[in-house]
């Protein structure tokens, strides 16, 4: 097995541990990566391919690796009535990503989440988990230009 993915070895290689080793893989390294894929599939006794269908039929696992900084852009209720589609449209603009996308950088990646629990801040997004709200364009690009010179 590939040395890289030896925190495999914690789980039994039972099948039915098949979605638990992807999800320890992907809370490892951020994505499943093609290499991870083999190391999962030798690891369970499975053909890559077996892998694979398991990853494209649940929508929690990521096969792209995710930008240093991670957008989270809530298309909640609230944020939703108070313009959560401009917040995406500024930063498709700002990134020259859309949703589910990571910068040729590698700095930034995008995804929409349904809530991030801060109506009352709407419209919000999150970037590594610390929350921005009450934005607008400005305040928005402000934000991602700083994260820019931090690199």
């Amino acid at each position: 097995m590939n040395p890289e993915f030896a925190y495999l070895s914690e789980i039994d290689t039972g099948k039915g541990n098949l979605i638990k080793g992807l999800q320890l893989v992907q809370e490892r390294e951020g994505y499943v990566s093609d290499d991870a894929i083999r190391a999962v599939a030798e690891h369970f006794s499975m053909a890559d391919v077996e892998v694979e269908g398991v990853l494209t039929f649940y929508a929690q696992f990521k096969r792209t690796q995710p930008g240093k900084y991670k957008i989270s852009a809530c298309d909640g209720t609230a944020c939703h009535i108070k313009g959560a589609s401009l917040i995406q449209e500024w930063l498709n603009t700002a990134l020259g990503i859309k949703d589910g996308e990571t910068t040729p950088d590698g700095l930034f990646s995008i995804s929409t989440v349904a809530c991030l629990g801060c109506c009352s801040l709407a419209p919000v997004m999150a970037v590594n988990g610390r929350v921005f709200g009450k934005l607008d364009r400005k305040s928005l690009l402000k934000i991602i230009n700083d994260y820019k010179k931090q690199g």
